[in-house]
């Protein structure tokens, strides 16, 4: 007696499934980005740079409902993955870990003249990437962003090997 089984596809499968959480998830980070925005904490340079790769987990999560594609899965994950790497390095940046972009971090003033340090002044960007502006627990919105956008990836990787 011969044993057929039918491969389905992943539009038939629980393999979307925790991809559209993690798109969701992305999606859900960007709002609670902008409500923080809205709140009146606005975005540094990397904190900008950080929304960008949930834009694109978002979209592919929406693109995952018409075309359901494994491929689809790894690029949600690499997203999530690149959002997670930004954060930890805006963590570093904000803990002095080492030195952030020159376009959005504070530098010493010694030996600046008067001119040169109220051109710093007039150049400097109005938030700063190394200034933790809230936290909790301990943790910066930066380090938040990485350790749930790395949980964010757990869930791309399971519907990626489960497709």
């Amino acid at each position: 007696m011969k044993v057929t089984t039918m491969t389905a596809s992943p539009s038939r499968t629980p393999a979307r499934a925790p991809a559209l959480l993690a798109a969701l998830g992305s999606a859900l980070m960007v709002a609670g980005a902008f409500g923080f925005q809205a709140a009146g904490y606005p975005p540094c340079h990397l904190c900008w740079l950080q929304r960008y790769p949930h834009f694109v987990a978002a979209a592919l999560g929406l693109v995952l409902l018409v075309v359901p594609s494994r491929w689809i899965m790894a690029l949600g994950g690499l997203a999530a993955l690149t959002t997670a790497g930004l954060g930890l390095y805006h963590t570093g940046v904000e803990q002095g870990w080492w030195q952030g972009p020159t376009s959005c971090t504070s530098t010493g003033i010694g030996g600046l003249s008067v001119d040169d340090l109220m051109a710093q002044i007039n150049a400097a960007p109005l938030v700063q990437c190394d200034v933790v502006q809230w936290q909790l627990l301990g943790l910066s919105m930066a380090s938040w962003n990485a350790l749930l956008s790395l949980g964010l990836a757990a869930l791309w990787l399971v519907a990626f090997r489960r497709s």
